[in-house]
């Protein structure tokens, strides 16, 4: 994952779940639910979600916007159920431009939170903003999968 020499941009969101730990950090892997909100946009039509859930193997999520197929892929770098997940990331083909995700969860009294960090290369820093409101929306989603209020 090749970064520039200025320090990485990091993009951080804290969201509590009314659901354990477990089953937040396994909506992670599981093609089939993360398929329903990981990198889905309400206008798009998620036509493919794969994951092979293991330290080295990769994901791939196609969602068809407005007749576009937008391709999310990454590779699995950490898995520590259902404390840690962390994985390169990256739109399209520019596996150049891979970024880094790490999703913690903390098991609490009721529920868990969930501390997702996105450090890009600092020439992306214009999209700060737009990464934060992306990953927000992604993780509302994973709340609706939940059955957990938004």
């Amino acid at each position: 994952m090749p970064m520039s020499d200025s320090p990485p941009i990091i993009v951080r969101i804290t969201r509590r779940f009314e659901a354990s730990a477990e089953r937040v950090f396994d909506a992670w892997l599981d093609p089939a639910m993360a398929g329903k909100w990981l990198f889905a946009t309400a206008t798009g039509r998620m036509v493919k979600a794969e994951i092979d859930p293991r330290v080295g193997g990769s994901f791939s999520f196609t969602d068809r916007r407005d007749g576009v197929d937008v391709e999310h892929i990454g590779e699995y770098l950490e898995i520590d159920r259902p404390r840690r997940l962390v994985f390169t990331f990256y739109v399209g083909k520019a596996t150049a431009d891979a970024s880094r995700v790490s999703v913690d969860i903390v098991a609490l009294a009721a529920g868990c939170e969930l501390i997702l960090t996105h450090e890009m290369d600092a020439k992306w820093a214009e999209f700060a903003a737009r990464t934060e409101a992306g990953w927000t929306m992604i993780l509302q989603g994973l709340a609706r999968s939940l059955g957990l209020a938004t």
